[in-house]
């Protein structure tokens, strides 16, 4: 069948918006296999690589064999003892990101800790801060050792309009199903998030591990609709939780790799 000039036409100019419209969407792609190895990543590098970045702590970062390495100190939680870093992105209604992440062969699981890449929506409520007025909520990822059975697992932590508190909520899902995950072995997590509207819970949250679902649910992450699009890149590294048993008596290193963000709508 042969296609009228018109058609033709048609389809090109509609290509090119296409192309236009993903070319103004946000993407970030950073991994530092040209950073020198045992080498500090300082404040510097990282804004370099990141852009705005806030809460960089030179002597906690440092690049090894082309990977990330964060160190979470002895006898601290938190900020005090990890990193508590954030990245301006562009407002959107849905984002993805991937990255990996390693624990070092050594490393004390602790009680457990933050751990890697997430998002802020709205405000970006964390610290036990429930979103009470419905302004904003975050998706981080936990490891986390359970005191009674010691299996370590990672676990989805999030903040939402709604949650039940008195801190993140992981809806009783985990990684793996069963048994514990491992030091030494990378891990590949996927995370997406979908704004939803007005007092709906018709927005997203998802988290694969290893190709796995660990949740992939509707949300109502905010009711303030000025307060509904995502807006912050997260990279939180800290043991925490509050209290003595969340802390270790040795620092330990967690690696990262291969970050990718993509603004998937405005």
């Amino acid at each position: 069948m042969k296609l009228s000039r018109t058609t033709v036409l048609t389809n090109v100019l509609l290509l090119l918006l296409i192309d236009y419209v993903s070319a103004q969407l946000y993407q970030k792609s950073i991994n530092w296999d040209t950073r020198g190895h045992q080498q500090p990543y300082t404040d510097a590098m990282a804004r370099s690589d990141f852009g705005s970045v806030t809460g960089w702590n030179n002597n906690r970062a440092m690049t090894s064999s082309g990977t990330l390495r964060i160190t979470v100190e002895k006898n601290a939680l938190s900020g005090a003892g990890g990193l508590i870093s954030n990245t301006r992105i562009p407002d959107g209604s849905a984002y993805e990101l991937d990255f990996d992440v390693r624990f070092h062969s050594q490393f004390d699981w602790s009680r457990g800790g933050k751990v890697g890449f997430g998002f802020g929506i709205g405000n970006g409520n964390t610290g036990c801060n429930l979103p009470t007025d419905g302004g904003g909520g975050t998706l981080r990822l936990m490891w986390y050792q359970n005191p009674s059975t010691k299996r370590v697992y990672f676990h989805p932590y999030v903040y939402h309009a709604g949650m039940p508190g008195p801190c993140g909520s992981n809806f009783g899902k985990s990684y793996p199903s069963s048994g514990s995950i491992e030091k030494g072995k990378w891990y590949k997590v996927h995370m997406y998030v979908k704004s939803n509207t007005g007092n709906n819970a018709n927005g997203q949250v998802q988290v694969l591990i290893n190709g796995e679902t660990v949740i992939d649910q509707s949300i109502r992450w905010t009711t303030n609709d000025s307060k509904r699009l995502i807006n912050n890149l997260s990279f939180h590294t800290f043991r925490g939780g509050k209290g003595d048993e969340w802390k270790s008596g040795t620092d330990g290193y967690i690696y990262y790799d291969n970050l990718y963000v993509r603004q998937i709508s405005k």
